[in-house]
């Protein structure tokens, strides 16, 4: 059996300081470094002894410091993999949110929401964050381990989602898998039928 434990990271200061997060470079707060050891714990009790276990995560500051939290309870080095950031928003990162929500344009319900541009110079359509994010997953899927645990970020989470289940790039557009932050979806694939299951959706482990 094969299971993905992925994790989105906690609270962060750009939540607090109501800033665009994106590739801006925040880092968790207190309570999200408090969150981060909660979901270590979690991780620890669900994973058994012994597991053969890879931690593969955003290599922005907030999900490293989450993934270090987890890795520091398995033994084992977090693997920082770029493609696995939070959509970037371009010019908009670590400006207020207000700046964003009055320059932002919407995607379309029909049509091309893929290639669709949101406004901010040097921001990302979702089929970019979407086809970073598929590749990311492919690679660690072809990496044999009963327990990988994947750190990423909110918007980011669906495309891993939709990786695991081999959903087409061309058929995510109107995808989404809301999560809260600091929070774990667990995926498993079963060793008989070889399904790829979707368990669990954004539990957040008690403090």
């Amino acid at each position: 059996m094969r299971t993905l434990h992925v994790v989105t990271h906690p609270e962060a200061t750009h939540h607090v300081e109501k800033l665009v997060g994106g590739w801006y470079d925040s880092e968790l707060t207190p309570a999200g470094r408090r969150s981060a050891a909660a979901i270590a714990r979690a991780l620890r009790a669900d994973i058994p002894d012994g597991a053969d276990v890879e931690i593969v995560s955003s290599d922005l500051k907030r999900t490293a410091q989450t993934a270090d939290a987890v890795a520091e309870l398995f033994g084992v080095r977090p693997l920082l993999d770029p493609r696995l950031r939070e959509k970037s928003y371009g010019e908009a990162e670590g400006r207020p949110q207000e700046w964003l929500d009055r320059c932002f344009v919407p995607p379309p319900a029909e049509g091309d929401r893929m290639n669709h541009h949101e406004g901010p110079r040097g921001a990302e359509t979702r089929g970019e964050c979407a086809r970073r994010v598929h590749a990311a997953v492919a690679d660690l899927l072809r990496r044999p381990r009963t327990h990988q645990i994947v750190v990423t970020h909110g918007f980011a989470l669906t495309f891993v989602v939709t990786a695991w289940i081999g959903m087409p790039l061309a058929s995510v557009g109107s995808v989404s898998f809301p999560v809260p932050s600091g929070s774990i979806t667990l995926l498993r694939q079963d060793d008989f039928f070889h399904n790829r299951g979707v368990v669990r959706v954004g539990d957040v482990p008690e403090p």
